[in-house]
């Protein structure tokens, strides 16, 4: 039986980071996936196409995704036959990821709107086409899920996050004084912990 874990990194991450996983799935291989996606309707066909040419190979696949790539995931893998999903600070709730940047840019809807794109002062581009795109989808996801969230994740409150995870029956495990981007020795050594108490 041959057993796979496809990791999944956030932006600015690389499937180099895949690495750091090999030692905690003796089991399995650990492959990264550097995709080029920036938006759900990209990822819809690049996710699926990457989890296809593996899965004839495979008999069990696992995802572990992280930020903006579980998000990509949950949007475009939830009809796959993936066993398991260990989800890293994922964002799962984008349209409101969107309107809380707009509310830190200072940006109104109705000047999205006009504008269709505004590039922000904290680095992100906030676009109309992205907004309404979300805002017609909604999250349907029955793989058995394992979400990992900082306490004091910047991008996501615990509210939203508790929601979902009771939402797809996810089990949630919070990190005291944790961070979105995990990445200190501590935080590492929890995610570390976290892994291997999820792996079924």
């Amino acid at each position: 039986m041959r057993n796979l874990a496809i990791y999944i990194p956030g932006k600015g991450g690389n499937a180099q980071e895949s690495e750091h996983y090999k030692p905690l799935f003796r089991d399995r291989d650990v492959i990264g996936f550097d995709y080029q996606s920036k938006n759900p309707w990209e990822a819809q066909k690049e996710f699926s196409d990457f989890y296809d040419s593996y899965s004839k190979e495979y008999d069990s696949i696992i995802i572990i995704a992280n930020s903006i790539g579980a998000f990509f995931s949950l949007s475009s893998l939830a009809d796959k036959q993936i066993d398991e999903a260990l989800l890293i600070s994922p964002i799962v709730d984008m349209e409101k990821l969107i309107c809380d940047m707009m509310i830190w840019a200072n940006v109104s809807e109705k000047e999205l709107s006009e504008r269709k794109e505004i590039v922000t002062n904290f680095g992100e581009t906030l676009y109309w086409e992205y907004l309404c795109y979300v805002r017609k989808q909604s999250i349907e996801w029955n793989i058995p899920t394992f979400i990992l969230y900082g306490e004091k994740d910047n991008l996501t409150s615990f509210d939203t996050i508790s929601s979902f995870a009771k939402k797809v029956g996810a089990s949630l495990t919070v990190m005291p004084d944790g961070e979105h981007w995990f990445h200190t020795d501590e935080q590492m050594a929890f995610l570390d912990n976290w892994v291997s108490k999820s792996i079924r």
